[in-house]
């Protein structure tokens, strides 16, 4: 089933939608609506909806501001617009602030309905594609390095804005190279992989996992100071080593890696800086013999 949101404050232009819908040739969908602004927004940012017709007009404000506001806020909906007026640069317009197509109110039938629902739905999913090629690492699907960059950047300035505290853990496979060297890349992108999935897994869902470099991913924990974050750390590399990875033809491989930790605003005061801290408490735990976690605090004071 396809949902579908309808944010209109016209009920009249919802039922005859809701007919058209009927009169479709194939595709099953479900038509919610919501009539105000306000609460079509809340529905749309849900992200449960396939796709979202809009009204150009919505009392005082427009469906133009609703676009930039859910964009703005991580909406990746596509969206049709509806409107009464078929001159101008409504389109234009339309187009500029997000939207996928638009229909004129007075000139929609079961076809032309049809024909724009089905085209941004194929859109969107082109788009999304897009988006993931962007911002995902190909092989372990994991947050590639500028995606990693843009999101701590982001996380930090919230940080600093509103008094919160950041973590960071890298962490890297310990002696990586070898795997490479005796058993092929397969089997170090199976690793990979699987690591990756493992790191994944040990960490909350407000949080983030990134692949920065060909063995070194990274851990953004969002308001964690350093010792929960070198917690998150511990848990990471016990995870990995936890149990072998399989890598093919029945063959398994122990691996394990090392974690450096650090953490705004008592460690750092920037993202370079917070990075260039946890990457300094990374080299001690290699330093240290491997499959550890240290903390940027541990190597200021020399524990």
């Amino acid at each position: 089933m396809i949902k579908v949101l309808v944010i209109d404050d016209d009920r009249m232009l919802f039922r005859l939608l809701q007919a058209h819908f009927k009169n479709f040739r194939s595709g099953a969908y479900e038509l919610d609506w919501a009539e105000t602004y306000e609460h079509g927004l809340i529905r749309l940012l849900t992200g449960a909806y396939a796709m979202c017709l809009l009204d150009f007009r919505l009392g005082e404000r427009t469906g133009l501001e609703l676009l930039r506001e859910a964009s703005e806020k991580g909406c990746r909906t596509p969206v049709v617009f509806l409107t009464a007026e078929s001159y101008g640069n409504v389109d234009i317009q339309a187009l500029e602030a997000g939207a996928i197509d638009y229909l004129v109110k007075g000139e929609i039938t079961p076809r032309s309905l049809e024909r724009s629902l089905r085209y941004a739905l194929k859109l969107g999913e082109t788009l999304d594609a897009l988006r993931r090629l962007a911002t995902r690492d190909e092989l372990t699907g994991l947050l590639n390095r500028r995606e990693y960059e843009r999101i701590l950047a982001d996380e930090h300035e919230r940080a600093l804005r509103f008094g919160l505290h950041l973590g960071l853990a890298i962490i890297d496979m310990d002696q990586f190279k070898a795997i490479n060297d005796t058993h092929g890349h397969a089997a170090g992108d199976a690793v990979l992989k699987e690591v990756g999935r493992r790191l994944g897994d040990s960490i909350r869902t407000v949080d983030r996992v990134a692949r920065i470099g060909g063995e070194e991913f990274a851990l953004i924990l969002v308001q964690t100071d350093e010792a929960s974050a070198l917690e998150v750390a511990r848990r990471a590399v016990l995870a990995v080593a936890k149990e072998p990875v399989p890598v093919g033809d029945g063959l398994l491989l122990g691996v394990t890696a090392s974690a450096g930790v650090a953490a705004f605003p008592s460690d750092a005061g920037t993202a370079v800086e917070l990075f260039a801290a946890a990457d300094r408490a990374l080299y001690e735990a290699k330093k240290r013999g491997r499959r550890a976690a240290v903390s940027a605090r541990e190597v200021r004071e020399g524990s």
